[in-house]
Formats: C-alpha cells, sequence, structure tokens
C-alpha cells in the first residue's frame, strides 16, 4: 500500500483474531466467491490463464517437480497447473473453499490439498520447487509467509505471486472505503501492497533475483466480444512508464539461492 506501512492484517493486534475473521468471511462468500473474484467472466477466465502460464513458465512445471500453491481456494489454478503433470499441493484457511477445490481438483491424481496457515506451513523444508499462489499475499502477514515459502523451497526454487497492485486507482478506493470492501467481497483485513514494499520484503525473506512487475490492465468487467482486444491493448500499455505503475496487478517473482 502506499503508505508502507504494512497491511492492516499485519497490524492487527491478535493473529488468532485474524484468521478467524479470514475464516467466517470466505465461509460467507464461499457459495458464490468465483463470481465475486470474477473469475468465471470471459474476461477472467483470460486473466486466469495468463497467470496460470506465468506460474507454469517460471516454475519450469513438467512432470517430476513439485509445487506448492499458498490460498489455492476454490481450485481455479490448480485445475490449470496439474495439467502440467507436476505434483501440485494446495492449501488454505478454508475449508469452504477448499470443499469446491476438491470437488474441481481433489481426484486429479497429482493434486493433493490440506488446510492450514500460509504463515506457518505444514510442509518439510525443501520440499517444492515452486511455491506460488494469486491474490493471497495481501491477506497473510506478507513477511512471514515469503519466509515460510522460503523455507519449503529447495536450492533454486522458485517463487512467483500475482497481487492487487496497491498503486491503482480502483484498489485504492475498494480496499480503504469500508462499506465498499464489503460489497465486493473484500475480507475486513485484506490490503495491497505497493511492488517497491513487495520486493523489499522479498529480499528480507531470503530470495534473490526478485522481480516485481505491474501488470494487466484487462478489467474483470470486460465484455467477451473486447476481451482478445483489451488484451493486446493491455500488452502494450504494461510497457508505457509511469502509466504501468497503476495497472490492477503485480507479478512478483524470486529465487532462492
Amino acid at each position: 500500500m502506499s503508505n508502507e506501512r504494512g497491511s492492516s492484517a499485519e497490524q492487527s493486534r491478535s493473529p488468532r483474531d485474524r484468521l478467524a475473521r479470514e475464516i467466517a468471511h470466505h465461509r460467507k462468500i464461499a457459495p458464490f466467491a468465483e463470481a465475486i473474484w470474477s473469475w468465471a467472466s470471459p474476461s477472467g477466465r483470460a486473466r486466469a490463464d495468463r497467470r496460470a502460464r506465468f506460474f507454469i513458465d517460471r516454475g519450469r512445471l513438467e512432470p517430476g517437480r513439485r509445487a506448492l500453491e499458498l490460498g489455492c481456494g476454490t481450485g481455479v489454478f490448480l485445475e490449470r497447473v496439474a495439467a502440467t503433470g507436476a505434483t501440485v499441493h494446495g492449501i488454505d484457511l478454508s475449508s469452504d473453499l477448499l470443499a469446491q477445490a476438491r470437488q474441481k481438483a481433489g481426484n486429479l491424481p497429482n493434486v493433493a490439498l490440506v488446510r492450514g496457515n500460509a504463515e506457518a506451513l505444514p510442509f518439510g523444508d525443501a520440499t517444492f520447487d515452486l511455491v506460488y499462489g494469486s491474490s493471497i499475499l495481501h491477506h497473510v502477514h506478507l513477511e512471514a509467509a515469503l519466509r515460510e515459502a522460503h523455507r519449503v523451497l529447495r536450492s533454486g526454487g522458485t517463487l512467483a505471486f500475482a497481487e492487487p497492485n496497491a498503486l491503482n486507482p480502483q484498489l485504492l478506493i475498494l480496499f480503504h472505503v469500508r462499506g465498499l470492501k464489503e460489497r465486493f467481497g473484500v475480507s475486513p483485513d485484506e490490503l495491497a501492497f505497493s511492488r517497491f514494499r513487495a520486493r523489499a520484503t522479498l529480499s528480507r525473506a531470503g530470495f534473490i533475483g526478485a522481480t516485481v512487475q505491474p501488470y494487466d490492465f484487462l478489467h474483470p468487467s470486460t465484455p467477451e466480444g473486447w476481451v482478445r482486444a483489451v488484451g493486446r491493448l493491455s500488452l502494450t500499455l504494461e510497457r508505457v512508464p509511469l502509466l504501468r505503475e497503476i495497472a490492477g496487478s503485480l507479478l512478483m517473482c524470486a529465487r532462492k539461492a
């Protein structure tokens, strides 16, 4: 977020209370979560496909590789990533969302799901070649989650995340106006961060080669007939200095030495 004080999720006095609020929030929205997150719309599917390609390419996923998705939610990305043949583990704090993920991807032989906390992962050291996720890190204590991701990655392993961009004008309003947060399914404690804070936190967590780039001007409400054209325009806008800083999302990538 723009003032760099840290997200409200991190400022909560009681981590237990914060986690309880997250669980309660996602239980409330679980029946229509994908509609709220806009993954089911034509532009949402295009955005999800692009994010999945980013995770797959950065993790060099193929049979024999192991990946962990933090905050796997309803399984939108598990399906896409598991298609590579890699072994994919998904973890989420919400049993309600995990129930949907099990229906969607839980029967795939290379997918395993577990309920747990991204800030205290139930996996051993040096277990995965890739730790990835979509719109999850702004729900948690950022540095704690990144340190856990670093711990469970093998040497040379990759971290890849897509996160909301705190400098995007729509998100600035959405995350700071309480009435809008509830209306659009934003949890009480989530708050986006800037790419500058993300890069600094990656470094403190022990990662090397960190890149955090703004991307995605394809809005979830884009009509189906416009998705391809707006998607091409988005690629152009992402290369325009200054303007790119207000893109809707951030792509975070780093390695473990």
